[in-house]
């Protein structure tokens, strides 16, 4: 059996995907092959993971053909594959396999591509029509399991490699943390400054943290969150409280620096998903998205929103103007959730 899987763009949704790759994986039998298709960045968020045996990278901001719609699809015809399975909603992406002549082709039948599916499963919908808010997770194990590949569980997988540890232990030295708890604060996230909660708020909180001598924070980020998370540092102004804003930056180290941490505070992100692979102790802050749809099975994470009538709204940029979703999420609720991780740890360990 030759399968081809289309996976997500966004981070956090690739690691989500991660359970349904597995279910794929274990009925894999010698000989079979799992393809992806992907862009380029989500080699690194599965490197390590043996989830697929090889991949094609495909990317509408390229000068490269092989990557853009037609080259894929000369590639998947070169190939014959037997079935392709979605994990996208999008007409353009289901037109990949469709025009790649895979023989079966396995989606959710949303969008107006049901044509372009032999095997269809209808999103589950509320009574005024929506779609319901279920774990990405269950998701696409739903998906998979139509197509035949049972659940081996919800967790996400992902692994981190020697080259990856060193890294993070490198770091770890250079900024004097290991023997003190490091919570890690992950402030940004590509999807728009909606799902950012306030910098002043990260400030406040650090500042509070680290009044405690055995606690550090280490600020996290992409090339695009350099100048605000070195700012946040500057304005905390403590030898316990450092960033990678002057690091060599990729999605290996920030994964590896969730896996280490003692405690991450997250928005609804890529690395939030991280730590439910790892199963850190994570403080999910969300705002414009509904914290259903962002559940990855992480047991040990705190979701926190503070409810608004105008919520969940799902825009990258607050429509209204102020922002109230994450402004009015107080320092104070996640100041203590913090604090109880961290004391959940220590009863733990004694």
């Amino acid at each position: 059996m030759k399968t081809v899987v289309v996976l997500p763009n966004w981070i956090g949704d690739v690691v989500m995907a991660t359970p349904a790759l597995k279910a794929i994986r274990a009925q894999s039998q010698p000989g079979d092959e799992i393809v992806g298709v992907m862009q380029p960045y989500v080699k690194d968020v599965l490197r390590g993971t043996h989830l697929l045996d090889r991949s094609i990278y495909w990317s509408k901001k390229t000068s490269d053909r092989r990557r853009r719609f037609w080259g894929v699809v000369k590639q998947l015809r070169a190939e014959s594959f037997d079935q392709a399975i979605l994990f996208t909603n999008s007409l353009r992406t289901a037109a990949l396999p469709y025009f790649g002549k895979a023989k079966r082709r396995i989606g959710y039948a949303r969008g107006w591509r049901s044509p372009l599916l032999t095997d269809r499963l209808t999103p589950p919908k509320m009574p005024n029509g929506k779609y319901a808010p279920i774990s990405a997770v269950d998701y696409y194990l739903d998906l998979v399991e139509m197509a035949g590949y049972p659940s081996q569980g919800q967790q996400p997988v992902l692994a981190i490699s020697q080259a990856e540890q060193r890294r993070v232990d490198e770091i770890w030295k250079k900024f004097d943390f290991f023997g003190k708890k490091v919570v890690v604060f992950n402030t940004g996230g590509a999807y728009g400054a909606a799902k950012h909660w306030p910098a002043e708020h990260y400030i406040t909180l650090a500042e509070q943290l680290v009044k405690d001598p055995s606690v550090a924070v280490l600020l996290i980020c992409g090339p695009q969150e350099r100048e605000t998370v070195a700012k946040i540092e500057q304005a905390i102004d403590h030898p316990n409280a450092c960033s990678l804003a002057d690091e060599t930056l990729n999605i290996g180290l920030s994964k590896a620096a969730v896996h280490q941490a003692d405690v991450l505070v997250t928005t609804d992100s890529g690395p939030k998903h991280f730590a439910a692979a790892f199963a850190t102790p994570t403080v999910a802050l969300f705002g414009p998205t509904d914290p259903r749809w962002g559940d990855s099975h992480n047991p040990v994470e705190t979701m926190l929103n503070h409810p608004v009538d105008c919520g969940p709204c799902v825009k990258r940029v607050c429509p209204l103007g102020h922002h109230d979703c994450m402004q009015k999420l107080s320092v104070a609720r996640v100041y203590q959730a913090v604090q109880d991780h961290l004391n959940q740890a220590k009863r733990a360990a004694a």
